[in-house]
């Protein structure tokens, strides 16, 4: 019953079959909606109800995870929030009579159909726009409640081709996808791979030992990884870089100096990457191997793309301000969001949100999350900068850095970190890389940061624990 234009949310793990149905739903015309496994029942509701699914195409293993998406009656696709919370996109007066729910393998509870026996309908060859909308991936969430990002064909099309201009695309080609296919960096390296007929190595998910075993035995030639797993890797590998790869496209995340040197001393040879999902995954690309000279920049931005900074000192290089990126790349707007989406897309250019700079040679160096930002007695501190000091020194594996509500100095800079470290040492450390008012006023030890599926750190969420801790409101 999938039509021309309909939404269709997908609630898999990486498998063949989710693959099989990237391509199956651009085929019919169809809306993709890739929905986040880890997600609660709550936050899953409410991201199908947001993006009027009407089906919901599930697996064995997530099947229990899909059961609550199928209404029983009719429902108003709300999620509950806080009483005094206004900011949550509104979704009242949608109601779904019906949700079919589809499963890729043999349904345990009866209103799951199983895919095999629904009736195939032939379908005429015919051509598709590339301005159609592809999907509707939802942003991780991080800085609030999830946005849907309009993701079109051109997009990805555009995406595809600059990314191969930038890594180069090799007949013999083989991309290791062990990215989840739900988040933009992993279903973009179907598309760039389907684009050049080249091959996938898909995994369920991120194991190291596993992941290194494909490697080495799989003819790999290309990666995507964020930080964590890449220092995961060298952690268990203690050796050379696995010898078919030719390049590693590493972002999601800021990397360390150190594990930046550990790698390169290893033989890894990375592209450091910048993107977001409003922009299809890159913007910003450094050549295969050039960090190595560069260590923090994530190079040029990729053909057919523009960046620009905004609010820093007029052309002057090297001074920071919001990173604002054109391209045909770029999203058509976020789904049922006209004032996040009007906050975003102004003058034909997306406003990011993130700080940065451009170098001398035109090379892109993120500072930070404008979000993200500490106000500590008049003066801003961005979170990155000290992190990026915190993980230089030995010993410190992760580190989150926060402002905390102060009565003093309206927030005080707050430093969680995993690693065991002297914490008089690292402060020392700190005092000879940054202005008095940026080191750590408290510095926290836990056993390990929560995370988004992507592998980002949940800043929001390390602030809220240290605030309630505290007794802060």
């Amino acid at each position: 019953g999938v039509k021309r234009g309909g939404h269709v949310a997908v609630l898999m793990l990486n498998r063949p079959e989710y693959v099989f149905a990237i391509h199956a739903l651009a085929r019919l015309g169809a809306v993709l909606v890739p929905l986040n496994t880890r997600l609660t029942e709550t936050e899953l509701r409410w991201q199908a109800d947001h993006a009027d699914c009407t089906v919901v195409l599930c697996s064995k293993e997530t099947e229990a995870q899909a059961m609550p998406l199928f209404p029983r009656r009719k429902i108003p696709g709300t999620m509950p929030a806080e009483p005094e919370d206004t900011t949550a996109p509104s979704t009242k007066g949608h109601f779904f009579e019906r949700r079919v729910l589809l499963s890729v393998d043999e349904p345990t509870k009866p209103v799951v159909k199983a895919l095999a026996v629904v009736e195939p309908v032939a379908l005429p060859v015919r051509n598709f726009k590339l301005s159609a909308m592809q999907s509707i991936v939802f942003t991780s969430g991080t800085m609030g409640y999830p946005k849907g990002v309009m993701l079109t064909f051109e997009n990805l099309f555009w995406s595809a081709t600059a990314s191969a201009a930038r890594l180069g695309s090799l007949p013999d080609d083989r991309w290791l996808l062990c990215m989840p296919l739900y988040h933009v960096g992993g279903m973009s390296i179907v598309f760039r791979c389907c684009l050049y007929g080249t091959a996938v190595v898909l995994m369920e998910k991120f194991e190291t030992e596993q992941v290194n075993k494909v490697l080495e035995t799989d003819g790999v030639t290309l990666a995507s990884f964020v930080p964590t797993m890449l220092k995961r890797l060298l952690d268990v590998r203690r050796g050379d870089a696995p010898r078919s790869l030719r390049a590693v496209l590493l972002g999601g995340a800021a990397a360390s100096p150190d594990l930046l040197a550990q790698a390169f001393a290893a033989g890894w040879l990375l592209a450091v990457t910048y993107g977001l999902t409003e922009a299809c995954s890159q913007v910003a690309t450094m050549g295969v191997g050039e960090a190595r000279g560069k260590a923090g920049s994530v190079g040029k931005p990729l053909m057919f793309t523009e960046v620009r900074i905004v609010g820093g000192q007029a052309g002057s290089l090297h001074s920071e301000g919001e990173i604002v990126v054109r391209g045909p790349g770029v999203m058509r707007g976020y789904y049922r969001n006209e004032e996040a989406t009007d906050l975003a897309l102004r003058e034909g250019w997306l406003w990011t949100g993130d700080v940065g700079y451009l170098d001398a040679e035109g090379d892109l160096w993120i500072v930070d999350r404008r979000g993200d930002l500490i106000v500590t007695g008049g003066e801003n501190v961005a979170p990155t900068e000290v992190e990026r000091v915190l993980l230089a020194f030995p010993g410190v594996r992760e580190a989150c850095v926060v402002g905390v509500t102060d009565a003093e100095w309206c927030q005080r800079v707050v430093a969680v970190i995993v690693g065991e470290v002297d914490r008089e040492a690292l402060i020392r450390h700190c005092r000879g890389h940054l202005a008095g008012y940026k080191i750590p006023r408290e510095v926290r030890f836990v056993d390990a940061l929560p995370q988004t599926a992507s592998g980002k750190v949940k800043r929001g969420e390390v602030r809220r624990g240290l605030e309630v801790e505290g007794g802060c409101v």
